[in-house]
C-alpha cells in the first residue's frame, strides 16, 4: 500500500498539487492529456457525515470551475463511519448526497475513474469508488464487503465453509483478484501508474460494463443475462 502523496507523486510525475487534509485528499494531478481532478480518502477513512459533504463540496466546486475535468477518486476506506452521531444524523443520506454529486459530475461531461489503493469497505467504496464509470485497483490493495469472521457471526454460516466458498466463487471472496474477476475491478494497476492512469483516460465512455465483465471473466455468471432479459421484455 501506498502513502498517498507518493501514490500521488507515481500517478503524476509532470507535477501535482494534491493536498491532504485530515483523511480528506483532493487537489490537480497533470497528466500528458491533461489536468485531472484528485478527491479521496487516506487513513483508511471511515466516512460520516463530515467526510462526505467535504467530499461532496469538491465535486461540486470540480464541475462549477472545471468543466468536464476528468475526476480521479484515490480511495483509501474502512467504510461508513459506525458512529452513533453520524447515524442519528442520517449518514445514509450524506452518503447517498455524495453518490449523487458524482452523478451530477457524469451527467455534466466528467469522467470519473476510481484507484482503489489502500482499503475499500461496504458503504464508503459504493460512494465513492464504485459510482465511477470505471474502478481500479493497486495490486496490493485490500477490497472486500465484509472481513469472513463477521460474515460468519452474522450469517451464522462457520468460517470453514465460507473459507471453501470462496476458493469457488468470487462473490464471498475479499481481495482484488475476486473483485477483478467479479468485474467490477477493471484491472490492477502495478508498474508504471502514470502510464496506466493515461490509457484508461484514454479509453472512450462505454456505459456500466461491469456485468459484462463479469459473465466474461466467470466471477459472476448470471447478472449480464438477467439485465438484457429485463431490458428485452415488453
Amino acid at each position: 500500500m501506498h502513502d498517498v502523496l507518493s501514490l500521488c507523486n507515481m500517478l503524476f510525475p509532470a507535477g501535482h498539487t494534491v493536498h491532504v487534509d485530515g483523511d480528506l485528499v483532493h487537489g490537480t494531478g497533470d497528466t500528458a492529456l491533461g489536468p485531472v481532478a484528485v478527491v479521496g480518502t487516506c487513513n483508511r477513512a471511515g466516512i460520516g457525515v463530515d467526510l462526505a459533504f467535504a467530499l461532496a463540496g469538491h465535486v461540486l466546486d470540480i464541475v462549477e470551475h472545471h468543466p468536464e475535468r476528468p475526476i480521479l477518486m484515490l480511495v483509501d476506506t474502512q467504510g461508513q463511519q459506525l458512529a452513533r452521531r453520524d447515524e442519528l444524523l442520517g449518514n445514509a443520506g450524506y452518503l447517498a448526497h455524495l453518490a449523487k454529486c458524482f452523478e451530477v459530475a457524469r451527467m455534466r461531461g466528467h469522467r470519473l475513474l476510481c484507484l482503489v489503493y489502500g482499503e475499500a469497505v461496504s458503504g464508503g467504496f459504493l460512494s465513492l469508488g464504485m459510482i465511477a464509470d470505471r474502478t481500479y485497483a493497486a495490486a496490493d490493495a485490500q477490497i472486500r464487503v465484509m472481513a469472513l469472521p463477521a460474515m460468519s457471526r452474522i450469517t451464522q454460516i462457520p468460517i470453514q465453509d465460507l473459507q471453501d466458498l470462496c476458493r469457488t466463487s468470487a462473490i464471498f471472496g475479499p481481495g482484488v483478484g475476486n473483485y477483478v474477476r467479479l468485474g467490477a475491478v477493471e484491472a490492477a494497476w502495478e508498474g508504471d501508474l502514470a502510464m496506466q492512469l493515461q490509457q484508461a483516460l484514454a479509453v472512450p465512455p462505454a456505459g456500466d460494463l461491469r456485468a459484462t465483465l463479469g459473465a466474461q471473466r466467470g466471477g459472476r455468471t448470471h447478472a449480464a443475462q438477467v439485465i438484457a432479459d429485463v431490458l428485452a421484455a415488453p
